[in-house]
């Protein structure tokens, strides 16, 4: 059926309907018009609202662990080894044997000796009876006083002899003692380099095994310096402060796997020089190992906790992207347009960025549509939070 415009275009005159005709471009054209002139829509994009927290400043260092005592067991006196009286990886006590030395020679040395003794002990009596002896005669003028002198005189040499011959015996008790080696402390055994058979020698510069006690053990860290000396500074002027609610002496630590270690150590000792060639400070903690799972030389990493700044800025860190000079830099909306930002980030934390200038608290911070908005563009918030999950904008937008 045709329409009402095509009726009057076809029962009028050409001049009616060339009216009508121009009359309809008209508004065909004036409808067009106005779709054109519609406002395109806003760009959604989602933002982190900034807020300041408390946050711990803590530190992680790279570590060794070394024993807590080490033992190298070395003979004192020299000779065959007959038994080995351990085995190689067993806790030992102090006092416990390790090592038994041929005593054949000693235990003739220290008989030698003990019969310097009793003959020293038999010249002692009879030099103290003569003396004795000659002190009443030299009384009645029966002998000279010469005499009496040189008794005298023989006395004193025999209880010297007596003690040197005591001196004599008591050396060779300790060198027969010395071929039963021991443990001086209680921990584990290493390998060792000798097996019965072996001839050693006294004081050898090999040790036969060491001992280590390894509960507790140590772990030895280093900071550099300039760290060391920004965070005195900033405890200074307030910047940061010291953490009441935890112990700063204590650290936690990370194993090579990158598990977290059991066990808390507590820090002992602070550098008091500087390492001229590396240009660090070493401390030193105490870790309890009941497990023997830390060995010495283990590589390990230690956190220790140094302040709480307390209004801290963190930022999720997807909202932060980097210019071409590597600088950091964010998008922020303000009164509905964006712009950018540039940082200075302190640390990572977890998935955040520790924002130490660049941002303050209540700015909002583009997280989600970075890649669709530019500065100065005028752009619709559709989701907005601060440290919880936001909405994701559809990717149409």
């Amino acid at each position: 059926m045709p329409t009402l415009f095509h009726s009057l275009l076809l029962t009028r005159s050409p001049l009616t309907r060339a009216l009508l005709l121009g009359a309809g471009l008209l508004v065909i054209g004036g409808c067009r018009e106005a779709e054109t002139s519609a406002p395109a829509p806003l760009q959604g994009v989602a933002v982190h609202e900034v807020t300041t927290a408390a946050q711990a400043l803590t530190t992680t260092l790279p570590g060794r662990a070394t024993a807590h005592l080490v033992a190298e067991i070395r003979p004192q006196v020299g000779g065959i080894i007959q038994k080995r009286l351990f085995s190689e990886g067993e806790t030992v006590k102090a006092g416990q044997a390790l090592y038994q030395i041929d005593p054949q020679t000693f235990q003739a040395a220290l008989a030698q000796a003990q019969a310097t003794v009793s003959s020293a002990r038999a010249t002692l009596k009879a030099a103290e009876l003569k003396a004795k002896r000659d002190a009443q005669l030299v009384k009645i003028d029966a002998i000279s006083a010469e005499s009496n002198e040189s008794a005298q005189a023989s006395l004193l040499e025999a209880r010297a002899s007596l003690q040197s011959a005591l001196a004599a015996q008591h050396t060779a008790q300790i060198n027969l003692d010395y071929t039963r080696i021991t443990a001086p402390i209680d921990g584990r055994t290493a390998t060792s380099s000798v097996t019965p058979g072996a001839l050693v020698t006294a004081e050898q510069t090999t040790a036969l095994t060491t001992v280590q006690q390894l509960d507790p053990i140590y772990v030895d860290f280093t900071q550099p310096s300039s760290t060391l000396l920004r965070f005195k500074r900033e405890l200074a002027e307030g910047k940061l402060a010291r953490s009441e609610q935890q112990d700063a002496t204590r650290i936690s630590l990370e194993l090579e796997d990158g598990s977290t270690y059991a066990h808390a150590g507590t820090l002992t000792f602070n550098g008091v020089s500087v390492d001229e060639s590396t240009g660090s400070v070493t401390f030193r903690a105490v870790v309890p190992n009941p497990d023997g799972l830390l060995m010495p030389g283990m590589y390990l990493k230690a956190t220790l906790q140094e302040g709480v700044q307390h209004d801290a800025i963190l930022v999720p860190q997807q909202a932060v992207s980097r210019d071409e000079r590597g600088g950091a830099t964010a998008l922020v909306v303000v009164d509905g347009k964006v712009q950018q930002r540039e940082l200075t980030l302190a640390r990572a934390v977890d998935n955040r960025w520790w924002v130490s200038q660049g941002l303050a608290a209540g700015d909002q911070v583009i997280i989600q549509g970075l890649q669709k908005v530019h500065v100065g563009q005028q752009v619709q918030i559709q989701a907005q939070g601060q440290d919880k999950t936001l909405t994701a904008i559809n990717d149409s937008n």
